[in-house]
């Protein structure tokens, strides 16, 4: 099955999954804060269609598909790093600020750098030209 499957391919497939698996973590955790803000909803909803999207041309190479996908994997990007910025902002409003404890029972700084970084991978899979 994975002879002749070209490194892109395999790339997208990997970020297809982990973003479907970072989904799972992220919607607990904006869950698990009951949705206070509306930008929780970004990560929730894109990272679902980011992976099927990534799944989906794992199987189906059309060009459609693929300006769709980029697309998302963009929006992706961009509600990972303006996530980031909450998350941080976040920890800062804690008492006592930027706190190394603070850190640790605050928002999780790195995990929307994660769906940046996996929707990054899913445009590196994209539009890798070897």
């Amino acid at each position: 099955m994975w002879d002749g499957w070209p490194i892109s391919r395999v790339i997208v497939l990997f970020a297809a999954m982990a973003s479907l698996l970072i989904f799972i973590q992220v919607t607990l955790f904006h869950y698990r804060q009951n949705f206070r803000h509306w930008a929780m909803w970004g990560p929730v909803l894109t990272t679902p269609i980011i992976g099927l999207l990534l799944l989906a041309l794992v199987f189906y190479n059309i060009s459609i598909l693929k300006t769709v996908t980029g697309i998302f994997c963009a929006l992706g990007v961009l509600s990972g790093l303006v996530g980031f910025g909450f998350h941080v902002e976040g920890v800062g409003e804690r008492v006592a600020g930027y706190r190394m404890q603070n850190f640790l029972v605050g928002p999780p700084v790195i995990l929307p750098l994660m769906v940046a970084a996996i929707s990054t991978l899913g445009l590196i899979g994209l539009y890798w030209r070897y």
